[in-house]
């Protein structure tokens, strides 16, 4: 691209003077040459020259597109915690492919010999991806009985060591698309406490949230705040991850 100029504008402004008059005695002349004077006092000339054209940088594809998500995001953040998100990612976005026709498979480890470990535990994982699930997004959940063949693997340890009570990984690929994730849910808080069935489900329904995408917000009235203290979906966490899969993954700036 030719490097873009400005046209430069030359402007020239004649410098007012008024001609002294000469001896008390004002001849014909001198009377003419005074007007003379004053009328060209008060004219002023400009010039300018002509350059080449100014060139606006052309944005690319990729460019285009990313301020198009931009103009998106501020129609349509409202009401989402969307903006957090960005700031923690680096200002981009991960999420699955489009998959409506071919749901994502999940499988739950069944009883795992842990201490304290119940079977509700399995009832509600599966009742916090049918609430999810129920937001309607581009990607569904279907359960398997093989874990070789699934891509979400769900699974449960005694406790973590750090005060947490669940922990997500997943792995995308050079577009921002997940690919793969795994959900670990504790049975014990990390002092020793027992989760009840309705904190596990709250928990499955938070790490559930970052397996899709999201990420921590400082409002504890959503299920993704970072210490769980609601027990379903915000009206905020289904807004946010439907204008999450209505977005292209990757950055934004």
């Amino acid at each position: 691209m030719k490097r873009a100029k400005r046209a430069s504008l030359t402007v020239l402004t004649a410098a007012l003077g008024l001609s002294a008059l000469g001896a008390v005695k004002k001849t014909r002349t001198s009377e003419v040459g005074a007007i003379h004077s004053i009328a060209a006092s008060r004219e002023q000339s400009a010039a300018g020259s002509v350059g080449r054209a100014l060139l606006l940088p052309e944005l690319r594809d990729d460019e285009r597109e990313r301020a198009a998500v931009r103009r998106r995001l501020r129609r349509s953040e409202q009401g989402t915690y969307i903006g957090e998100i960005l700031r923690l990612r680096d200002s981009s976005l991960a999420r699955w492919p489009d998959r409506a026709d071919r749901p994502l498979t999940v499988w739950v480890q069944p009883d795992p010999g842990i201490e304290d470990w119940s079977p509700l535990y399995i009832e509600r994982v599966r009742e916090a991806f049918a609430e999810w699930d129920a937001v309607n997004l581009p990607v569904g959940f279907v359960f398997v009985e093989d874990s070789v063949h699934a891509e979400i693997h769900v699974s449960w340890i005694d406790h973590f060591n750090e005060p947490i009570s669940g922990r997500t990984k997943w792995a995308r690929d050079d577009e921002w698309l997940i690919t793969d994730a795994n959900i670990i849910l504790a049975v014990h808080h990390h002092q020793g406490e027992v989760l009840d069935d309705e904190a596990m489900k709250a928990m499955a329904l938070h790490e559930i949230g970052h397996l899709l995408g999201l990420d921590h917000t400082q409002d504890s009235s959503n299920i993704m705040a970072p210490k769980v203290r609601v027990r379903d979906l915000s009206a905020a966490d289904r807004a946010t991850v439907r204008l999450l899969y209505s977005l292209p993954p990757g950055p934004v700036r």
